[in-house]
């Protein structure tokens, strides 16, 4: 007598052979929804295929299909040699699992998660506290430019030219080290106006200054190797020395620019000091001449590199804009990193290094690897831009329209809120530094701040080690009067509420 299945399921489940579900859906939905409810425990050792598929009264295909789908979804395991049984834990636990928040998993597993390097990289950071994600553009928010006075329908036009009939090499691989034009270009505004020493092969296109940043560090450092910041200074350059193993040597700024003294006191052996001389994030305050060429000196000596990091150079209200480093450097140690996310707008992405002739192969190789080439459109756009002087143009318009926005913010502060913060009108950059008054914390008026929708990042927040001064990042170059005015008085609401508490 042939055997059958013995289990009360088996005994009681039918199937429609006239139902437009087939079969094997219909099995497999039928198994499903006894082991949810338990009807098949946990561990239940399931019949044979051939078994199943006798007492049931269908073909054993079919059955073999049903029991396929539910491997696929986790419901039942096979144990080699022994059978098939219910999984002993079901996927519907599995999904509770996961819907757990995953952060206790990942504080306790991160180094498990991640290799070394991975870890110093995912702990960088570029912006202080505050500046959210995929912000829109908030008062007082430091390094942004006029976007309502880009000059976007020239920048259509050019961008329309080029793709009405763009040729096969705009929609092919390009040179990895940028539009040779466009360097070109560049290469002749930085001789005329920042009188860095170059010709254009020097000149490599990169995705923005940070990435600059990252493709030299690579180059020029080993893990474990010292390299120089300024302190306070930009945190995108701590985070690229952090996430390349390099140890960061913080050296103090004063109103002459980094102290090279102090620098090679903390450490003379460094391998690279970052700087940014022409004005220096975010004090301000120019290098004096004295303190680059004891940082020349200094790099010639002990074989170093100097980047030089000319982020927003153009903008000097007062006088003309001062000549770079590297321009004063005759031992070809400086790497001059410039960008066009201040003078256009951050979210084109380009920026250029200027390298030293017998590193460019390797820097163009590097840039390959890491971003195979910048976005060619934008290159062509831009070289266009260059040439026919809407750059120079549009730089004289903005210096003239900054200017008048920074002196605006100064009134406005002058008349809200001389008794508690002091700012004094710069001969350059795209944001002040306001001193506050004597038991005001920064950090507490920047907290506030942001629940009127603010950003004013606190001074400290760009430094490596305690400071004993409380000040204020105030940026003023995309907003209009009426938005600068606006956001002095909820700086006054914010001040009023932690003076009340």
């Amino acid at each position: 007598m042939p055997r059958v299945v013995s289990h009360p399921l088996f005994l009681t489940l039918t199937l429609d052979p006239t139902s437009s579900l087939p079969l094997y859906r219909q099995l497999a939905d039928a198994l499903r929804q006894a082991i949810l409810t338990g009807q098949l425990a946990a561990g239940t050792q399931l019949p044979s295929t051939r078994l199943c598929a006798r007492s049931l009264g269908i073909s054993r295909f079919t059955v073999l299909t049903a029991f396929e789908q539910l491997f696929a979804e986790g419901y039942i395991s096979s144990k080699g040699g022994s059978g098939t049984y219910v999984a002993d834990v079901l996927p519907d636990e599995r999904l509770h699992l996961a819907e757990k928040p995953p952060t206790a998993m990942l504080a306790s597993d991160q180094k498990r998660l991640l290799s070394r390097r991975g870890a110093l990289l995912g702990a960088g950071r570029v912006l202080p506290e505050g500046y959210g994600k995929g912000e829109s553009v908030r008062a007082f928010r430091p390094g942004l430019p006029a976007f309502d006075h880009f000059p976007f329908d020239i920048w259509r036009r050019l961008m329309t030219k080029h793709w009405r009939h763009p040729p096969p090499d705009l929609l092919s691989y390009s040179d990895p080290a940028g539009f040779q034009p466009l360097r070109e270009q560049i290469t002749a505004y930085l001789k005329a106006a920042r009188g860095v020493q170059c010709e254009a092969g020097q000149v490599i296109i990169v995705s923005g200054s940070q990435q600059a940043l990252e493709l030299a560090v690579r180059l020029l450092l080993d893990p474990g190797d010292a390299a120089w910041i300024e302190d306070p200074g930009y945190l995108g350059a701590r985070a690229v020395f952090q996430g390349t193993g390099t140890r960061v040597i913080p050296v103090p700024v004063d109103a002459q620019g980094l102290d090279v003294s102090q620098g090679i006191a903390l450490g003379a052996d460094a391998r690279l000091a970052y700087v940014t001389p022409s004005h220096q994030f975010p004090l301000g305050v120019t290098m004096s001449l004295a303190r680059r060429l004891a940082l020349l000196r200094w790099a010639k000596e002990q074989e170093a590199w100097i980047l030089e990091d000319d982020y927003d150079s153009e903008y000097r209200y007062r006088g003309r804009p001062l000549p770079s480093l590297q321009g004063l450097d005759p031992t070809g140690r400086v790497i001059y990193i410039g960008t066009f996310s201040k003078v256009l707008f951050p979210g084109i992405r380009l920026g250029y290094l200027v390298v030293p002739a017998d590193l460019v192969d390797a820097f163009v190789a590097a840039r390959a690897v890491v971003d195979r080439q910048p976005p060619i459109l934008d290159q062509l756009v831009l070289a266009d831009f260059l040439s026919e002087g809407h750059f120079g143009r549009h730089l004289r318009r903005m210096r003239t329209l900054y200017e008048e926005r920074q002196a605006i913010l100064v009134e406005a502060i002058t008349s809200e809120l001389s008794e508690v913060l002091t700012v004094s009108p710069a001969p350059a950059g795209m944001h002040l530094v306001g001193g506050l008054a004597e038991g005001i914390s920064a950090q507490q008026i920047s907290r506030e701040a942001a629940h009127q929708r603010l950003i004013v990042p606190p001074l400290s927040a760009y430094a490596c080690s305690e400071i004993d001064t409380q000040a204020l990042l105030l940026g003023y170059t995309a907003f209009d009067a009426h938005v600068l005015r606006q956001g002095v008085q909820h700086l006054a609401r914010a001040l009023e509420r932690i003076r009340k508490r």
